[in-house]
């Protein structure tokens, strides 16, 4: 095969025009998703590199989106990264991402620094900032920002997040339908957004249904199987009963679950189990984990396209919040104060 493959080369196998395959390079103008699949798939073919510094020079546009995000771990942000590095390429653009050190000063500069490399635009993952530096941002920067994982109310067309508290408040109310009152929890990180949106719902749902908040029923996490573990264990050595676990994410119900095992109660028949994230691994766990589901990859996708739209001085569409799918599985069970429906 010829080093030397040129836009022309992939036009003709995939059996469109040069100026189609310009558009899907370039990101520009209206390509039928088919179209633009064909073009890659003759990019690939062909072994066709194309030139991004030269195209970034002739339309004084970087060709790259970034991406700031403060962790890296677990399949959340794994599945994140592999979906925005997708969605990304499709648009005939590169992704950078770039480590915010889940500090607000550190994301500010992460920003700054993909701002200077003349990113078309800019989606922030952000767990600390608070609305108004978010907002000052905005305002500081010549580039496009998208804010993922936050609702900013000025700036609520930018914004693209999950309705975390609701979710949290669903996942509740079907312990308490299916007979639980005495109901644990273990939170994820309490001085993220998301530690305080998914605790709130806990505490809509008992207060919805006249069941009193009980502190030592609530312990605050940091989202690992270890520290799911060691919490777990503190529950059950105390005085507090309870019949139901919520555990605010995946990775600390499977740690609760080794907890409860080895304290030598059943799941569910003694406890019942309820995660947060539809991890892979939740339904592996035996009995299967009920939890609930966020749609990250359409999250993410959505995100790319609203700032290239922005980069592309488009008009942004409103977008509703992203909702919780509740996915129910075998590890919860009827609990004490369950009411059989009347005949």
């Amino acid at each position: 095969m010829s080093l030397m493959v040129t836009m022309r080369d992939v036009s003709a196998r995939a059996g469109v025009s040069k100026a189609t395959v310009s558009r899907v390079l370039n990101g520009t103008g209206q390509v039928k998703e088919s179209t633009r699949q064909q073009v890659f798939n003759a990019m690939e073919e062909l072994g066709y590199r194309p030139n991004f510094l030269a195209r970034s020079l002739a339309h004084r546009t970087s060709n790259s989106i970034g991406l700031v995000v403060s962790t890296f771990d677990g399949f959340y942000f794994g599945r994140l990264l592999q979906q925005a590095s997708r969605q990304t390429e499709s648009h005939g653009k590169q992704l950078i991402v770039t480590d915010g050190h889940d500090t607000p000063e550190r994301e500010r500069e992460a920003v700054q620094m993909l701002a200077d490399r003349q990113c078309d635009a800019i989606i922030l993952y952000t767990r600390h900032m608070s609305e108004q530096a978010i907002m000052a941002l905005i305002d500081s920067i010549n580039v496009p920002l998208v804010v993922i994982n936050r609702d900013v109310k000025e700036a609520r067309e930018r914004c693209v997040f999950f309705e975390q508290r609701n979710a949290a408040f669903q996942a509740v109310e079907y312990l308490i339908a299916q007979g639980h009152r005495e109901i644990a929890c273990i939170t994820v990180p309490i001085a993220t957004p998301t530690g305080k949106a998914r605790l709130q719902g806990y505490r809509d749902a008992l207060e919805k249904h006249g069941i009193a908040w009980d502190e030592s029923r609530v312990k605050n996490g940091d989202s690992t199987m270890t520290r799911g573990y060691e919490l777990c264990q503190a529950l059950l050595a105390s005085r507090t009963p309870f019949s139901a676990l919520f555990a605010c994410n995946d990775d600390m119900a499977l740690g609760a679950s080794k907890a409860i095992y080895q304290a030598g109660r059943r799941i569910p028949q003694d406890i019942s189990l309820f995660g947060f994230d539809d991890a892979p691994s939740a339904r592996w766990l035996e009995p299967g984990l009920s939890t609930v589901y966020l749609p990250i990859d359409t999250m993410i996708v959505t995100a790319i396209d609203r700032a290239i739209m922005l980069a592309s001085d488009q008009p942004l569409p409103p977008i509703a919040p992203f909702t919780g799918t509740l996915v129910l599985r075998e590890s919860v069970t009827a609990g004490p104060h369950y009411r059989h429906p009347a005949a």
